[in-house]
């Protein structure tokens, strides 16, 4: 069985910042036209060849729940888990990948992969095909230049293992050991060992609870000494503003 985790349940509060109250919108539903032109319809088009589709929501759920049952058609309807995430507003996104992995885990069997994917991404097909194609675990990259401010920084250490560093306040960044490369992260990333991913959910749970969902993904990489393929996107968008959002929107325009 094959299963993707989509977490979206952020309170988008970048996007949201010049909205009205009573306006303020689940970013990966938004659209200014079709509403088939979303962040969420269009993940889940592309992860369409999973078996389970689990969808880890909290702000706005109901909004998520509403727009799933009207737009998104009945087959991949079917595959969709919606898992709610009540404390989207007072932990960081460590906890929706927690609480999708745990879902997968207990209510699935004979899982031969999940694919982890931020709900606010936007990437080409040919690249992400390569993702779902590899039978290895999986890290991905993205082509633009990496800024602390932003950027999730993942570079190979002198021991051959990967490692991620982030600020969470967009502050300065340091690494204080010996790197041989240094990417920045695509935020797309493939498990194929489901005991070192239980693993690495529980130490989450246990330990990291308050920390980003790069807790439990540096644990699992850590530990695994299965081969790992470093996938390159051509086009990768992290959609925090809906400037953002119209530059999504031109691609799709120009890549039917």
């Amino acid at each position: 069985m094959k299963i993707t985790v989509i977490t979206v349940a952020g309170i988008s509060s970048r996007f949201n910042k010049d909205f009205p109250e009573d306006e303020k919108i689940l970013k990966c539903l938004y659209y200014d036209e079709n509403p088939k032109d979303t962040l969420i319809y269009r993940m889940i088009q592309k992860t369409s060849y999973s078996d389970r589709i689990i969808v880890v929501g909290g702000y706005k759920y109901d909004d998520l729940i509403n727009y799933i049952d009207e737009y998104i058609p009945s087959d991949l309807k079917e595959k969709i888990n919606l898992v709610y995430n009540d404390h989207f507003d007072d932990l960081s996104s460590g906890y929706s990948l927690y609480l999708g992995i745990r879902e997968a885990l207990t209510k699935f069997s004979d899982i031969e992969e999940i694919l982890f994917v931020e709900g606010d991404l936007d990437v080409d097909m040919e690249s992400f095909q390569k993702v779902i194609d590899s039978p290895n675990n999986v890290i991905t990259t993205n082509p633009e230049a990496i800024y602390s401010n932003k950027a999730v920084v993942l570079y190979q250490n002198g021991e051959d293992k990967y490692v991620y560093a982030f600020n969470s306040n967009h502050g300065l960044l340091s690494i204080d050991e010996p790197f041989k490369a240094i990417f920045n992260s695509g935020q797309i990333w493939k498990f194929n060992d489901m005991d070192i991913l239980k693993i690495a959910n529980d130490n989450f749970k246990e330990y990291l609870i308050t920390d980003t969902n790069l807790g439990i993904i540096q644990k699992y990489f850590d530990m695994t000494d299965d081969s790992i393929d470093v996938i390159p996107f051509n086009h990768w968008v992290n959609c925090n503003t809906c400037e953002d959002y119209q530059i999504i929107k031109k691609y799709w325009r120009n890549n039917l």
